[in-house]
């Protein structure tokens, strides 16, 4: 028995550390360099760190979360960080889950996102994002929360995100989104949830269920026929006036001729 233990802790010792990744090295350099970060919360975050941010499970950066060595959460939230999303943040292909809420980020939401293929997790909310929703993010299978609101964005909503299957909590509220809500979002079927208003309010170009019936910008359509058919009465009574003088006009000239053709003739 001592002997099995004792083989066991030499295996144990000769089987390597995984080794850092240089895909999450890339990923990390690039979102250090288009993050801002005035007051310094990401001391840490250096190029040393970089190369070797994992061991094991424990990660020599904040708000990164390491699983055997690979990058698997990064939760930067309320940080008051400025900048942007780089593209390069699809390098770290082992991310499961993405929280960057409730900083001053700006810019657009990268396309690439869609090689996070692990994402499940996705929150980019209360920043200042803007451009459209990127739908190449449907590519992201596993994705069971997009939190969004209280950006910039325009555009319409992409009507995949609603083919999402693990998709239990999504959130656009307060952008400049417009157009219809799709009916994939709006009105699941099967054991799919729906989202409700809270999902998509503050959008004042957006309708479609569950918002409630856009009111109209202009006249109201009974405003629209009360004027056609003040119109066409008005038209009427001066239509009616004006046969009336000119009957009027030529029974008077009627009785004058009369008038004339009834006088005696005079003896010659």
């Amino acid at each position: 028995m001592d002997k099995l233990i004792i083989l066991f802790l030499l295996t144990s010792a000769a089987l390597p550390l995984a080794s850092p990744d240089p895909n999450d090295e890339a990923c990390l350099t690039h979102v250090s360099q288009t993050l801002k970060d005035p007051l310094k919360n990401l001391q840490n975050w250096t190029k040393p760190n970089f190369a070797n941010p994992c061991n094991g499970f424990t990660s020599y950066l904040p708000g990164a979360t390491c699983n055997n060595g690979r990058i698997y959460k990064l939760s930067l939230t309320n940080l008051s960080l400025q900048g942007s999303i780089s593209p390069f943040l699809s390098n770290c292909t082992n991310l499961q889950s993405l929280d960057l809420s409730s900083n001053s980020i700006s810019g657009p939401i990268p396309q690439e996102l869609q090689y996070l293929l692990n994402l499940a997790m996705l929150n980019l909310s209360s920043n200042q994002l803007e451009g459209v929703i990127p739908q190449q993010i449907t590519l992201c299978a596993y994705l069971n929360v997009i939190d969004l609101h209280d950006n910039l964005l325009t555009g319409q909503i992409p009507q995949q995100l609603g083919f999402l299957s693990r998709l239990s909590a999504f959130d656009v509220s307060y952008n400049k989104l417009s157009g219809p809500i799709p009916a994939s979002l709006g009105n699941r079927s099967g054991n799919r949830p729906s989202f409700n208003v809270t999902s998509f309010e503050g959008n004042k170009d957006l309708y479609g269920y569950p918002l409630p019936p856009m009111k109209s910008k202009g006249l109201s359509v009974l405003a629209i026929v009360g004027i056609g058919l003040g119109s066409g009465l008005a038209s009427l009574v001066l239509s009616f006036t004006g046969v009336c003088i000119w009957l009027k006009i030529r029974d008077e000239k009627m009785a004058a001729e009369e008038g004339k053709m009834s006088h005696p003739m005079p003896d010659y």
